[in-house]
């Protein structure tokens, strides 16, 4: 290293010493222990996931308060319960723990979990209905790779197969089918926006939920801003109509995945009822996304490979969230799936509404009537078929 190059390097490695320094110095002091005085300690823990097997409960928490804390006493229907717990001992901030508790539990019923404190503080978890959580193995994994089928794959296909009939619709009607399909996006987008910020509640506080939706929506907003750039610049496909089209259904498969996520998450929680309410619902609500796949390729000539990569590009991420949720799920993961689902929506959007102004600006291509019209129909359509949904 040239020694003016290392002389760089020391000036701006310098204030990021002092400031190393200042930190470890305010932590030493413990200046805000000695405001707080004899205050008692402020506990705050967040279950992570709950589990049922047959041997009992098998609890994770995690300490989401400043302060360190010991888990002492655990109460399941009001009753005191045994338990076992590790790490043992106390648990520091942002520490993990598992605790198995074995506990009869009856199938389909209700329980409630009670962790008590050392220093008597109560947190509290209900389980509406009792069921066995799914565990990884061949058996479950097929189980939610075929609801990802049913619910994903197969509607977008059905979807697909308006394709012949946009082809042969003039410039209005045409016009009306791409500004459906942004009435489809917008309710995508402001539903999956609104879980997301449901999904924020239920995070701990100090992972920062309403700041990492954020930044995975303009994650995923500029990252398929920068994808579709690179293909249109290497003139992949068929071209502009090709590129869009490949957008919409990333930018679909991305919320795709947030609806697998909720579907694996109800089922892997016991929510036996809902997870059969979000599949009826999420299967309807999906086949009018194949429409939004193929409305902006409606007078270009493409093959059935090209056609069925489409599909697939929507549908498949519905199986990957559903393993995610069944398994491995955590409120992190729901809202950053959900925060990539968002940001790819409001990025397709843009896409679409460039396209379909070609070269006149973009308010005027949204005062025609068919247009409005078309706005109007698509959100109404994701909205009749959402109320199954909730």
């Amino acid at each position: 290293m040239q020694p003016e190059t290392r002389k760089r390097w020391l000036i701006g490695m310098l204030p990021l010493a002092l400031l190393g320094g200042l930190v470890a110095l305010i932590l030493r002091t413990g200046l805000a222990d000695s405001i707080r005085g004899e205050a008692p300690p402020l506990e705050v823990l967040s279950f992570q996931r709950v589990e049922l097997t047959p041997a009992g409960f098998v609890v994770e928490v995690l300490n989401d308060g400043p302060d360190p804390l010991r888990i002492a006493q655990v109460q399941v229907d009001e009753a005191y319960w045994a338990f076992t717990i590790k790490p043992a001992g106390e648990l520091g901030r942002l520490g993990r723990a598992r605790l198995d508790i074995p506990y009869p539990w009856v199938k389909a019923e209700a329980h409630a979990i009670r962790l008590v404190t050392s220093t008597g503080i109560t947190f509290d978890h209900e389980i509406p209905v009792a069921m066995t959580t799914p565990q990884p193995g061949w058996r479950f994994a097929g189980l939610f790779a075929l609801i990802g089928l049913y619910v994903g794959v197969i509607p977008v296909a059905l979807g697909l197969l308006w394709y012949p009939l946009v082809g042969r619709l003039g410039p209005r009607a045409l016009g009306f089918l791409l500004a459906l399909t942004i009435g489809l996006l917008l309710f995508l987008l402001v539903d999956v926006t609104h879980e997301g910020l449901e999904a924020v509640k239920s995070m701990p506080a100090a992972f920062q939920g309403l700041a990492l939706f954020a930044f995975g929506i303009g994650a995923a907003y500029l990252g398929i801003e920068a994808f579709g750039a690179w293909l249109a610049k290497r003139q992949v496909g068929a071209g502009a109509a090709w590129v869009t089209a490949l957008l919409v259904a990333i930018g679909i498969g991305l919320h795709n995945l947030g609806e697998g996520l909720a579907i694996g998450a109800a089922l892997g929680l016991g929510e036996v009822a809902m997870g059969k309410l979000l599949i009826l619902g999420f299967t309807l609500h999906n086949t009018t996304e194949g429409l939004a796949i193929v409305a902006p390729i409606a007078k270009t000539p493409t093959s059935l490979a090209r056609l069925l990569l489409l599909g697939l590009v929507g549908g498949l991420p519905t199986i990957a969230g559903a393993w995610l949720g069944g398994f491995v799920y955590s409120p992190t993961l729901s809202v950053l799936f959900l925060a990539l689902g968002a940001g790819a929506i409001a990025q397709v959007i843009v896409q679409i509404a460039k396209g379909m102004a070609a070269d006149r600006p973009l308010a005027d291509s949204l005062r025609t009537g068919p247009v409005m019209a078309g706005l109007f129909v698509g959100f109404v359509l994701m909205y009749t078929t959402g109320i199954l949904i909730q």
